[in-house]
């Protein structure tokens, strides 16, 4: 997944934007359940390796993004957007093209002539799964390693090979595509191997109306229709005709009785 900057403009123009946007990025992952491999932030676009086990991209990115904007307009005493149009998502089948997609990500800056080791670039995923240093919290470090080894330590060294062998290769124009994956993927996925365009639909389902998630037996409408299914706390407020911050409460303690029920 990539976003880059409105008309090729910065969107991290220094390190307290990019510690910010992680911050965000961990927020969201939580709310959304994410299992993010891989990121990168560059200086007017940043990447991200993830899988959404609830079909919610969309939804995330409008709150990472959102959140972001906001924060960097404020900061620049600036207004418009910040990102360029939607962001660009790229369908990757995992077992085959994760770690291909992987090393791509974490090799833009040394490509980017930023630095000359990916190792020299603090602000990617690549230090944390190197076991160079720890990683957020956010990062699926382990289940990237498993690909390599069973031993973490064994595991991460077998990755920094694989990462280091690909500085020396061209950059692999397929990972620029729309889709990645074998003919068979694709079909299984899309019932055709080779589509003009997926629909969207296909891969974020449209989130099921408010009208539905209040009117059944959830015990936690609230919580299920922020979490789950992306919308903000001022959608669920107008809906239900009352305060967004009358919401925020009612929010706090549907998932209390949430993690209580879960105990």
């Amino acid at each position: 997944m990539i976003a880059r900057g409105n008309a090729r403009g910065l969107v991290f123009v220094d390190d307290a934007d990019r510690r910010r946007f992680v911050d965000l990025l961990t927020s969201v992952v939580e709310r959304f359940g994410w299992v993010v491999y891989a990121y990168c932030l560059m200086g007017n676009h940043y990447h991200l390796v993830l899988e959404t086990p609830r079909a919610n991209l969309s939804g995330g990115m409008r709150q990472l993004n959102g959140c972001y904007a906001q924060y960097f307009n404020r900061r620049q005493s600036r207004c418009g957007h910040v990102f360029q149009a939607r962001f660009r998502s790229i369908l990757v089948e995992t077992d085959s093209y994760l770690l291909t997609v992987c090393r791509y990500v974490v090799l833009n800056p040394v490509r980017a002539r930023l630095c000359s080791r990916p190792d020299g670039w603090l602000w990617s995923s690549y230090r944390g799964t190197a076991d160079i240093e720890k990683g957020e919290m956010f990062l699926a470090v382990d289940s990237l390693l498993a690909h390599f080894a069973r031993r973490r330590k064994q595991a991460a060294a077998r990755y920094r090979a694989f990462v280091a062998a690909g500085l020396g290769e061209p950059l692999d124009e397929q990972i620029l595509g729309e889709r990645l994956g074998e003919e068979e993927f694709l079909r299984d996925r899309f019932g055709c191997a080779f589509l003009p365009e997926v629909p969207r639909v296909q891969i974020e389902p449209l989130p099921p109306a408010l009208e539905r998630l209040f009117g059944g037996t959830d015990p936690a409408p609230i919580a299920t229709a922020y979490r789950e299914h992306g919308y903000t706390l001022r959608e669920i407020a107008e809906y239900l005709g009352c305060h967004y911050s009358t919401v925020s409460r009612k929010l706090r303690e549907q998932e209390g009785r949430v993690r209580e029920c879960k105990t």
